[in-house]
């Protein structure tokens, strides 16, 4: 059935991009989470405060409230205040417990359920891919940002640069199978 493949779909894909900024964050030390590389940029700890809000917010009570709740003040979510990568990880941590803890639990009839942000409606699927869509958009942001700060010294988190062809044939020695594209990718992050 669609619908089920696409729960378990999208919890993947949501573990994936999760790993993905923790490998990222792992390569760091303590300060460059916290560096901002101009006045306007966000450091990796101020997008991590702001991708854990929009989770807390958008996914507390997802059924039944709107997504933008009233407690939630965007703004400073954008300040600069955590002191150390503990504490980072601990807000990074509770939003991404926040999202698994509301989409564990769906079942297919819960897809076409109405629900609102900002009170626009949204299908529960559509809200779903709405943050599949922001998530990912600001771990590219966190992956980006590391990669610059840690120069020569970071280990990619994808295929290496010139390692397309070999990646490609260790993919096309195997049969044909259906999975989603994060089954081998997240096995790889997890050893």
């Amino acid at each position: 059935m669609l619908e089920v493949s696409y729960l378990k779909s999208i919890k993947q894909q949501f573990e994936y991009y999760k790993i993905l900024g923790e490998k990222a964050i792992e390569q760091l030390e303590e300060d460059q989470l916290f560096i901002s590389l101009n006045e306007d940029s966000n450091s990796i700890a101020t997008i991590i405060k702001h991708i854990s809000g929009n989770m807390l917010s958008r996914w507390t009570d997802f059924l039944t409230s709107d997504g933008e709740k009233e407690w939630r003040n965007r703004d400073t979510e954008f300040e600069n205040d955590i002191q150390s990568k503990s504490e980072l990880l601990e807000i990074w941590n509770k939003g991404w417990s926040c999202l698994f803890d509301a989409i564990n639990p769906l079942k297919q009839e819960d897809l076409s359920k109405i629900i609102f942000i900002r009170n626009e409606g949204h299908t529960v699927a559509e809200a779903i891919n709405r943050q599949l869509a922001h998530y990912p958009y600001h771990i590219g942001q966190i992956v980006f940002l590391a990669k610059l700060l840690k120069k020569t010294e970071w280990n990619s988190l994808s295929i290496p640069k010139n390692k397309s062809a070999n990646y490609n044939a260790g993919k096309f020695s195997k049969e044909k199978s259906m999975k989603n594209f994060t089954e081998d990718e997240l096995r790889k992050f997890n050893g």
